[in-house]
């Protein structure tokens, strides 16, 4: 007998292709897959919150999967946390509802976006993990460009191109900006339904554009209406990414577990 199991994975993605397994180059999946093979002694598939790209990181990647009942949580992550590589760490394991997924029955995902605007953001301890733009924004036009982004909107001028998809609708309910520690820049914090490839980094690029004047703010109410993303702006770079929680109805957990954002 097997029990569903949700991981809140942590990684450092510089040296990760990203989530998703593939055919070549390192991945957290891959990672995490086989190290849950080693507890096993067979192949155990694994399901992510969201896929997140080359570079970007995570502080509460919310994963499923399935393992031998008598796994209990506790020893579940001792054992992970032993053999992952330093770059991956769980910060918890909680017990599921028997066939729990993690992508498709989350009802919301977190995400933010780091910026540093000092001098200092190049040095080699930070520019690994935020945008090292190095020169100040306006936070009035950050915090007005966010505001245009929530409620139901579709973002396919904010998404890459790739697979037609049935629609390209999210809901947003959290978007803002807030200043970072000592001057160090500001962070982008945003909470949706669903989000869609490259979304927040295009998001990003583009209010940072409008905040430094390179483009009026009245263009992030223009690219909303846009059904294609030829007039956005550049995505903002991979590191400054995170990953931070996804967010579950009660019934996807195990009886004792309380449903909360998991992060």
């Amino acid at each position: 007998m097997s029990r569903s199991f949700l991981a809140l994975l942590h990684f450092d993605g510089t040296h990760f292709l990203g989530w998703q397994r593939q055919a070549a180059g390192r991945t957290v999946q891959a990672e995490l897959e086989a190290v849950l093979e080693r507890l096993t002694g067979r192949p155990v598939r694994t399901n992510a919150a969201g896929r997140t790209d080359a570079g970007v990181h995570a502080v509460g990647l919310a994963v499923s999967f399935a393992m031998p009942e008598r796994w209990t949580p506790p020893e579940l992550r001792r054992a992970l946390n032993a053999l992952l590589p330093r770059d991956c760490w769980v910060a918890e394991t909680q017990a599921m509802r028997a066939g729990f997924h993690a992508r498709k029955e989350a009802d919301g995902r977190r995400y933010r976006y780091d910026i540093g605007c000092d001098a200092a953001s190049e040095s080699p301890f930070r520019r690994r993990y935020e945008w090292a733009l190095g020169r100040p924004v306006s936070a009035e036009l950050l915090g007005a460009s966010a505001a245009m982004l929530l409620g139901e909107h579709d973002f396919r001028a904010f998404a890459a191109k790739g697979e037609p998809k049935p629609h390209y609708r999210c809901r947003v309910r959290d978007a803002h900006w807030d200043p970072r520690p000592c001057g160090q820049g500001m962070s982008f914090h945003v909470e949706a339904d669903r989000f869609l490839q490259h979304m927040v980094r295009m998001l990003v690029g583009t209010m940072t554009d409008v905040a430094l004047g390179r483009r009026p703010l009245g263009d992030m109410q223009t690219l909303l209406h846009r059904h294609d993303n030829q007039d956005t702006s550049p995505p903002a770079p991979p590191q400054g990414l995170y990953f931070v929680a996804a967010r579950y109805p009660a019934a996807c957990f195990a009886p004792d577990t309380p449903a909360q954002a998991v992060a």
